[in-house]
């Protein structure tokens, strides 16, 4: 379908009734998430997809009193690192020479100089690393509305409790954002129908030539 169709169909979908997406679609969703483009391409982040309806509803109860969250046939939590360590660059490099097979001598350069963005941006870490989980969180909106999937991207939730839920600490990971996919309940969801509401152009855009 065409982008920008996709994009005019897409909304925040504040309910969903509970039916369950095709495998395929969300295989679709979480393979355009994969191809993100990441900072370094080190994709330092995870993909936790939620089927199972008790733990959604703890979820909800503990983390994120949200009505897609127990209500969504997927609930996709997006997790950074909390730190990304020697061991995690030895295995980009590792998955680096097995894909594309460079040399050594490329290697050990390329590594002293992703070493030294890591440095120079060690006391922006967090932040970086929450901004590779926003580029990815608006890939998979679009891959979800290119296949008719309805979504609500979720940031007010308590990430400690999540994290306590999912035992992410323990992982090295912290939950940045949630994302429910499902199908929207269309007597209930109120912003189904509604005009999108967005800038003009040229009160959002500025041209520099």
């Amino acid at each position: 379908m065409n982008l920008l169709e996709d994009l005019n169909w897409r909304h925040a979908c504040k309910r969903m009734n509970g039916e369950k997406i095709p495998q395929e679609k969300v295989d679709r969703i979480l393979e355009a998430i994969r191809l993100t483009p990441t900072s370094l391409g080190l994709q330092a982040y995870k993909v936790i997809v939620i089927e199972n309806a008790n733990l959604k509803e703890e979820i909800y109860n503990k983390s994120c009193q949200q009505m897609p969250i127990k209500e969504c046939s997927h609930l996709l939590v997006f997790a950074s690192y909390t730190q990304f360590t020697e061991r995690d660059l030895d295995d980009y490099f590792a998955l680096l020479k097995a894909q594309r097979n460079p040399s050594d001598e490329w290697c050990e350069d390329y590594r002293k100089r992703i070493n030294y963005f890591l440095e120079k941006e060690y006391g922006h870490m967090e932040d970086w690393l929450a901004q590779q989980v926003h580029i990815a969180l608006g890939i998979a909106c679009v891959a979800a509305a290119n296949e008719r999937v309805d979504s609500v991207p979720i940031g007010g939730f308590d990430p400690k409790k999540l994290d306590e839920i999912l035992n992410l600490t323990e992982q090295s990971l912290t939950s940045v954002i949630l994302l429910p996919l499902g199908y929207k309940d269309e007597a209930n969801d109120w912003m189904n129908n509604l005009k999108k509401v967005r800038k003009d152009m040229k009160d959002f855009v500025n041209i520099i030539k």
